[in-house]
């Protein structure tokens, strides 16, 4: 095994403009794409290979998806003698010192004319270590795969368990977040739930089977229009979710989830997506940093330095239309990441630089067959049906490459006219830390 010494970045010297990008987002990538032309050095850091689509994450959770189907290798994405001086390392950022322009990783530093922060985000647990412990988050492939197992294994030990109490508990699953991650992946677990699972598990009572989705404020799907918040409340109420408002989760033990009112639900299985913190890297001043989140100008330039820019999730632009930043969705990132690539080529050519303006395309949530809301721009909104057509088209054509839009767009249709989930396997068994009972189904799984 290679040591960190025997390793370096092995970036070429160069007397270009190097612009380092840290972070493979939906930033990240639109910022690389655009900024083709011959006076920059393109360096991208990030701590995975690919770059995933995770809006369709809780499709990979359910089995509905294989990860392939919604992540690309981010070396393929920049093949090409269009990217000629374009350089990807797999690589952790570790610390960034603005005042050297340098970045510090695990095998050495990198100096840089040019940097941009696109870490995105990753789950906030409001300081509850209990919680962050025991609950499963869903942010990146591998949560997804552990989460699939962990769904797989529990109907299997429901399957054979003959205490009503544990069944009960491997058969309940609670959705901590009732924005639109929670609310789709409830959606996915109840279709499973009626017409995949009891096939699978023909010895097994799935009417027994209850999906709890808690929720903090007092509506589901907060950033959403009211009026698409009902209707998405209604939908999930008739699936047969039950859906817990103004509600909190004070503490879980991986047995049992214990809310703010008392109320206890014995579970195995608690699904984190209450909420996110900025991906932040050590080196930048507190007061470029609030709220988790790294504030920048209407150049997207961080508060104190010029060569230093944050997009994405990670950046927090003020502005009057949106005083808490913009929302956290691909769309502001895309279009930060390609106006930056405008600016930096006005700042080398002295040219005036082009304030952000967020274009709102509209949000989108899908809660199961048929079932969808929509806001458009001009204060449309959607239910249904068409709602539902919309968002299927918008997902498959915002996929990157042709591969994954065929896959994913094939899978779809088949599941329309089947019901089936086609990847229900459990590829790694996943047991958590201090999980006894799995423990224990585990180790018998893999005796000789």
């Amino acid at each position: 095994m290679l040591e960190p010494d025997q390793l370096s970045l092995n970036i070429p010297e160069t007397t270009k403009k190097r612009v380092v990008i840290i972070g493979g987002g939906f930033g990240g990538i639109n910022l690389a794409k655009k900024l083709k032309c011959r006076e920059f050095q393109v360096v991208l850091l990030d701590r995975q290979n690919y770059h995933g689509f995770w809006p369709l994450l809780y499709q990979v959770a359910t089995a509905g998806l294989e990860p392939d189907s919604i992540a690309e290798p981010l070396r393929k994405l920049f093949g090409g003698d269009e990217y000629e001086d374009f350089h990807f390392r797999l690589m952790r950022v570790t610390n960034i010192n603005p005042v050297a322009k340098t970045v510090s990783t695990l095998v050495g530093d990198l100096r840089y004319d040019y940097l941009v922060i696109a870490t995105g985000t990753k789950p906030n647990y409001f300081g509850n270590e209990q919680v962050k412990k025991f609950s499963f988050p869903l942010k990146q492939i591998p949560d997804a795969l552990n989460l699939r197992s962990q769904l797989l294994q529990s109907f299997e030990q429901a399957s054979m368990t003959t205490d009503p109490v544990t069944k009960q508990s491997l058969l309940n699953i609670v959705i901590v977040g009732a924005g639109p991650t929670g609310v789709e992946l409830a959606g996915a677990l109840s279709e499973m739930k009626r017409h995949v699972l009891p096939s699978d598990y023909p010895g097994l009572d799935f009417s027994k089977m209850n999906i709890f989705l808690v929720e903090g404020m007092d509506r589901v799907l907060p950033p959403m229009d009211p009026e698409s918040s009902a209707k998405s409340q209604k939908y999930l109420e008739d699936m047969g979710i039950i859906i817990k408002l103004n509600t909190l989760v004070e503490t879980y033990d991986g047995q049992v989830a214990i809310l703010k009112n008392g109320e206890q639900i014995q579970t195995q299985t608690l699904i984190w997506a209450a909420g996110v913190a900025g991906a932040l890297i050590d080196g930048l001043p507190e007061a470029s940093v609030e709220r988790g989140r790294i504030l920048v100008n209407e150049y997207n330039q961080v508060l104190g330095f010029n060569d230093v820019f944050a997009i994405g999730d990670i950046a927090f632009m003020k502005s009057e239309e949106f005083p808490r930043g913009h929302p956290g969705v691909a769309q502001p990132a895309i279009q930060q990441g390609q106006l930056l690539a405008k600016n930096l080529k006005r700042i080398i050519r002295n040219e005036p630089l082009e304030p952000f303006k967020y274009f709102d395309k509209g949000s989108l949530a899908i809660i199961g067959r048929n079932r969808a809301v929509a806001d458009l721009p001009k204060n449309i909104h959607l239910g249904g049906f068409l709602a539902w057509a919309i968002w299927l088209f918008v997902h498959v054509m915002a996929l990157v490459g042709f591969r994954n839009k065929l896959v994913v767009l094939s899978n779809w249709v088949y599941k329309f006219f089947t019901y089936e989930n086609g990847t229900r396997l459990i590829i790694r068994p996943f047991v958590r830390q201090g999980d006894r009972i799995k423990r224990q189904f585990i180790d018998k799984y893999n005796q000789e």
